[in-house]
């Protein structure tokens, strides 16, 4: 076999086994040992109560919780509402223990705030009402279909940019309206399809389409300039970030919260754990807590913009156009 023919074998062969390494390396790290970190819940009620709940999760589950107190339980519902906690437990005057839970936080996380709870007031003989405030469509009652169109939309788009990039020697214009086009196009075949498999999604259904065109957009903005830039390596270097390492980071459905410490550092300035924040902010919580995502979104989608146009400097510093010699 000559050297030509192994090195064609030989690229592939050793291109696909980085590739499982990386994804074995990176998921499994993430879920080897899942545990609760930083969970938000607000607590309302006498203080001598809520120390003595605080400092029994402190001693028994340390960092599994984040609380925050409010003065009433109307506050801790407005920051249910916001966003801001994921549950709250209220100590009412009339009666037992209440555990509120937004669904749409997330499986997981409602999963863990209740179980928790439940536990502690078993074990002292108390029963623990919960209430579910937020929760998921009944079309789509575990937010399944909304992460997987965040997926479908991510993994499309790095395909469809990689393959134009790699092609075209067009400039930034073109290349703009590309990730502008297909952003646009993605996010209603992925919305709209979301809808013909489970139904309306309600009121927020045009935001969250807007939202998904916005992550095509940040993605495909860096995948483009990442192509243009470094050409086939660019590409494979924005694949394992804005893709393989963004959807690791997230958490998948079951959110970030579970990860390591690494996982759940990335996960805030992530496309995709916000950009799927952002739908379920939009469809479930009446745009609540929406304006961090949008936020993180738009900057990846400036620094996308920004390394596209960089690309072309150094194109155009590199390869000058000739100047036409003066007629004789």
């Amino acid at each position: 076999m000559d050297r030509a023919r192994a090195q064609t074998i030989l690229g592939p062969l050793v291109g696909g086994l980085l590739i499982l390494v990386a994804l074995i390396g990176l998921i499994g790290t993430a879920i080897k040992n899942p545990q609760p970190h930083d969970i938000k819940v607000g607590l309302v009620g006498p203080t001598p109560a809520l120390e003595q709940i605080s400092t029994a999760f402190a001693a028994n589950a340390p960092g599994a919780f984040q609380f925050t107190t409010y003065g009433s339980e109307d506050a801790a519902r407005s920051a249910i509402d916001d966003r801001s906690v994921d549950g709250a437990l209220v100590f009412g005057p009339d009666g037992g223990p209440r555990l509120i839970v937004a669904g749409a936080a997330g499986d997981a996380v409602t999963g863990v705030i209740s179980g928790a709870f439940t536990n502690v007031f078993k074990a002292q003989g108390q029963t623990l009402t919960v209430e579910t405030v937020h929760p998921f469509a009944r079309v789509d009652p575990h937010g399944l279909i909304l992460f997987f169109v965040v997926l479908a939309v991510v993994v499309s788009t790095l395909v469809a940019q990689a393959a134009f990039g790699l092609r075209s020697q067009s400039g930034f214009g073109l290349r703009l309206i590309m990730v502008v086009v297909y952003a646009v196009l993605a996010a209603l075949v992925g919305m709209g399809m979301a809808r013909w498999i489970a139904g309306d999604y309600g009121s927020g259904f045009w935001v969250a389409t807007a939202l998904v065109a916005l992550g095509s957009a940040a993605v495909g903005a860096v995948v483009a300039g990442s192509a243009r830039l470094l050409g086939a390596p660019g590409v494979v270097l924005a694949a394992i970030i804005v893709v393989l390492l963004d959807l690791v980071s997230s958490g998948g459905p079951l959110g970030s919260n579970l990860l390591p410490d690494f996982y759940r550092w990335l996960a805030p300035g992530m496309p995709v754990a916000q950009l799927y924040s952002a739908m379920r902010s939009a469809l479930y919580f009446d745009n609540g807590g929406i304006v961090f995502p949008i936020a993180v979104l738009g900057a990846w989608l400036a620094g996308g913009i920004v390394l596209m146009v960089l690309a072309e400097l150094i194109r155009s510093r590199s390869h000058p156009r000739l100047a036409t010699a003066p007629a004789q």
